[in-house]
């Protein structure tokens, strides 16, 4: 597999073989996670599913950070503490993202449960003369680190001008970033240098070496974390170990809504609990993964509607399969299925481009239908097809419920009844069948010489 890394700005090997540690920068929580914060995590989700469905094995870590000067304002608004907040949205963030079909990660380290780490993290910073203590707490040295701006292409002199216009008088240079801030605001935490709590920078270093080791193989998150954070990252974590951090920097486009960049004084927030409510987690995960993963997705109701249609060919095509019973051995399927199937894996191998890869699973979709619409979709071929397609929604993360053999007795039942019913000349009792036949979702398909049937996903939106 190839993946474009920031770094380099080239695109690196990656080696599906071994055992690939992943750290993905995760939320603040301290407040609703939104759709900029499901697309960066449900392409990463989609990485993992593709390698793990390779055989790969996968150390997946993503962080919470649970101490934040917004996550204590927020509870001083709420007169409540930081811990509350934190837990809340904590529990709100698995409510979402469990509703979106993502993968629980391997492990959820928080700040505040590695104070230790971080502490000495910074104790050997300080050692090696790369961090200093001053009146407002411990600082990372920038000059000492030459290479300081080598992620986000910037140069040292360019952003000490701009760093300038908030100067801290504590800091021996402008550019110089907090480990550790002194505080008397809970939460708090003694350390050898004063009461407080750590920086935003340091924890994900701490954690990230803590559970993957001093050299990992990707480091994720939103394009908008490669200055300062991600820049900082780098600096303070090979200052500590002398190596190069980690291997490839896969960064994520931001999600724009009407163009702009969503912020809560435009009021333009889209919350993932109120897309989830009205699309549901396949149209979602459709839209966020239709752009390639590095360039902005501008969010909007017709592109959501657009998948919305694909969503419903998906749909119509795994039902067709399962009803399929006729008998022709003359369709390609065979090479249908091996060409669908190497297209979208090339698309993923090369640097991971899921707009390609949702083409080839949609050519595979409108091939069946069409087959399935002409009366010439092979039973034989049907079991082949759908364990590619499955294959394929697994690696995705879309789900279509599954129909047990008991299920689908009832309702050829209930639709053989209506059938009689209707012959009989016995509407309403027959209008009963439909309308509990309405009740379970289920939409009847006609083709040529039958009538099949398949279960649609409720949206809210589609009814809207």
């Amino acid at each position: 597999m190839r993946l474009q890394d920031t770094l380099s700005n080239s695109e690196q090997m990656l080696d599906i073989s071994k055992k690939i540690r992943v750290y993905l920068c995760g939320v603040t929580v301290y407040d609703e996670s939104h759709i900029g914060h499901a697309r960066t995590i449900i392409v990463f989700d989609v990485l993992r599913k593709y390698l793990e469905s390779k055989g790969t094995t996968v150390d997946f870590v993503q962080n919470f950070t649970d101490v934040d000067d917004k996550i204590i304002n927020r509870a001083e608004l709420e007169n409540t503490t930081a811990e509350q907040i934190s837990s809340r949205y904590i529990q709100n963030y698995f409510n979402d993202f469990d509703g979106l079909n993502v993968k629980r990660a391997t492990n959820y380290p928080k700040a505040t449960e590695h104070i230790d780490d971080i502490e000495n993290f910074i104790k050997k910073l300080i050692e090696k003369d790369m961090a200093y203590v001053s009146k407002n707490g411990v600082y990372f040295s920038v000059s000492k680190f030459p290479q300081y701006g080598k992620l986000s292409k910037k140069k040292i002199d360019e952003l000490q001008l701009g760093a300038r216009i908030e100067v801290d008088e504590s800091k021996k240079d402008p550019l110089d970033f907090a480990l550790w801030k002194f505080s008397d605001v809970k939460p708090l935490w003694d350390s050898p240098w004063g009461k407080g709590r750590p920086g935003w920078h340091i924890e994900c270093s701490a954690m990230s070496i803590r559970y993957l080791g001093e050299n990992f193989d990707i480091h994720g998150g939103g394009r908008d974390l490669i200055f300062p954070h991600h820049e900082n990252e780098i600096a303070q974590s090979e200052s500590f170990t002398s190596k190069q951090f980690a291997k490839i920097w896969m960064h994520v486009g931001m999600v724009t809504i009407n163009g702009e960049k969503m912020s809560k004084s435009l009021g333009n927030i889209k919350s993932i609990k109120h897309v989830l409510d009205n699309w549901g987690s396949n149209v979602i995960r459709l839209f966020c993964l239709s752009g390639h993963y590095s360039k902005p997705i501008d969010y909007s109701e017709e592109l959501l509607k657009e998948n919305l249609t694909k969503w419903r060919q998906a749909e119509t095509c795994y039902y067709e399969l399962i009803h399929a019973n006729d008998e022709n051995h003359d369709s390609k399927i065979k090479s249908l299925i091996e060409e669908s199937s190497k297209e979208f894996d090339n698309a993923l191998e090369s640097d991971f481009n899921t707009h390609l890869a949702l083409l080839a699973f949609f050519k595979l979709v409108k091939e069946v239908n069409h087959l399935a619409a002409e009366e010439k979709l092979d039973s034989n071929d049907a079991k082949i097809i759908i364990s590619e397609f499955e294959r394929m929604l697994e690696v995705l993360g879309l789900i279509i419920p599954k129909i047990t053999l008991e299920q689908k007795r009832e309702i050829d039942n209930l639709i053989t009844n209506r059938e009689q019913l209707r012959k009989e000349k016995k509407f309403q009792e027959a209008d009963k069948i439909r309308d509990k036949l309405n009740e379970m979702n289920i939409e009847l398909i006609d083709h040529k010489g039958k009538t099949i049937w398949m279960r649609k996903e409720k949206i809210k939106a589609d009814t809207q």
